[in-house]
């Protein structure tokens, strides 16, 4: 019998009808909901950015194993790569968007332009953005003027849907930006941090001192640890290895990978070495992870 792997789903998989390129869809997600409930309840992962934007409903969600409640007014940001599940108690109102990495990437001439928002960044937890009941009205007529464009999408020009999903998210960031104001020394270790977020996506398979990476961002390691500390509440080892952590549980959800070959893709020596490892700051086996993972 086969084994099961955590489904991957694309675009495609997901949209109510076909579209050529499949960079882009939206749509109420009672109605999505509805037609996906035995699918993507369980865990899944995506290749595409995914927002969700809650409007009424109960229940819970998990992005990378933690978990999180629905709230209306809460819009949750995820980016390709991402594990979540869903566990709602009856059925929550809103609204869904897909977008694959070139439905913007081929509009803007800077190529990490979604950097700059907080929300896809890729830490679960700063993914999660609870609107203010000032800014909603106009959140939810750019939900609806964007379904009314998406009706049109196939034989019209979608760069008004580009424009329209990039007013909200500089609207939202606008908004955490003024409920957290940042002084311009701040600011710059924040820039700094993004940026040694950045150089851990790229490279923490194969990195994973902190001198290699401040040495990449041409400061020293104690001012790395001291930007982390201050920001993070972590040292900057602490940061490489969590983000180790984290794929290697990801990696976990896939049970046609053996922990051997889990280790292998991040690189560690050798099997018992990346068990004790994960034992050490997760409090459970590899294989004990996944019997977790399973039953949940």
């Amino acid at each position: 019998m086969a084994k099961e792997k955590i489904p991957v789903f694309s675009i495609a998989n997901l949209t109510a009808r076909p579209l050529d390129p499949g960079d882009f869809m939206i749509e109420r997600f009672e109605a999505y909901i509805g037609r996906h409930t035995h699918a993507i309840h369980t865990a899944h992962r995506h290749v595409f950015y995914h927002l969700v934007y809650f409007t009424g409903g109960h229940g819970s969600y998990s992005i990378d194993f933690t978990q999180f409640p629905v709230a209306p007014g809460q819009i949750y940001f995820m980016i390709p790569g991402q594990v979540h599940s869903w566990n709602f108690d009856g059925m929550p109102t809103g609204y869904i968007v897909n977008f694959s990495p070139n439905f913007l990437k081929t509009f803007l001439l800077e190529a990490n332009y979604l950097d700059r928002f907080i929300f896809f960044n890729g830490n679960a937890a700063e993914g999660v953005v609870q609107t203010p009941s000032a800014l909603q009205p106009k959140i939810v007529s750019l939900f609806e003027d964007m379904l009314d464009r998406y009706a049109i999408y196939a034989e019209k020009e979608p760069d008004l849907l580009r424009i329209q999903l990039l007013q909200l998210f500089l609207l939202l960031q606008s908004a955490i930006d003024t409920a957290h104001p940042v002084l311009p020394a701040v600011s710059h270790k924040k820039q700094l941090l993004t940026d040694f977020r950045r150089l851990i996506e790229q490279h923490y398979r194969t990195m994973r001192r902190p001198g290699e990476y401040a040495a990449l961002l041409f400061i020293t390691v104690g001012h790395l640890n001291s930007v982390c500390q201050e920001l993070m509440g972590r040292a900057a080892g602490d940061v490489i290895r969590d983000r180790v952590l984290l794929e290697a549980k990801r990696l976990l959800t896939s049970a046609d990978l053996t922990v051997t070959s889990v280790a292998d893709e991040l690189n560690f020596p050798d099997n018992s070495y990346f068990t004790r490892f994960f034992k050490k700051y997760e409090g459970a086996t590899p294989e004990e992870f996944r019997k977790r993972i399973k039953l949940s």
